[in-house]
């Protein structure tokens, strides 16, 4: 599907754009203190002419027929730009998440790719214990591919969901 630039993007995030829009797809998930899992996702990217990005994103567990089984997580946030003019931007991500928990994210974005790695985390007091991790994002034959990495409840930094969506 082809995507337009909007007229009013910020030179900020342009480095960012390419993940403008919806995009929907399936993924997998895995840990070593749960079981592996399938999941449905729907990621909405939106820019208004600032210079950032707003993101929400929501999954439901999927059997392995693809049916839904149960609504899963549902994270919000921000993504901030700070481009250099030669295609690439500083990026700061604030997210919070349906689980209690809330993160300072700093990476870099360029070439249909953004790296990301947690500097801050805070938890509610209900919330599993989460020390960080790391994300990435890249467009992949025009569909966005993704893996997350978590550190959480004593395990090390490890993988934990990957996905490929397509531009709804």
């Amino acid at each position: 599907m082809a995507f337009e630039l909007p007229s009013d993007l910020h030179p900020d995030v342009a480095p960012l754009a390419w993940l403008l829009g919806t995009w929907r797809g399936n993924g997998h998930g895995d840990y070593p203190t749960i079981d592996a899992f399938q999941f449905g996702q729907e990621l909405i990217f939106t820019h208004d002419g600032r210079p950032f990005l707003h993101y929400m994103a929501r999954a439901w567990i999927v059997d392995e027929s693809g049916e839904k089984v149960r609504d899963a997580a549902i994270e919000t946030g921000f993504l901030r730009g700070k481009a250099d003019g030669k295609g690439t931007a500083q990026v700061e991500m604030l997210l919070t998440h349906n689980t209690g928990f809330a993160e300072i994210w700093y990476g870099e974005a360029s070439g249909g790719k953004l790296e990301l790695t947690t500097d801050g985390v805070m938890r509610t007091a209900t919330a599993k214990e989460y020390a960080g991790g790391s994300r990435l994002y890249g467009n992949v034959e025009g569909d966005l591919l993704y893996a997350f990495d978590m550190n959480a409840v004593g395990q090390d930094l490890q993988p934990h969901i990957w996905a490929r969506l397509q531009r709804a």
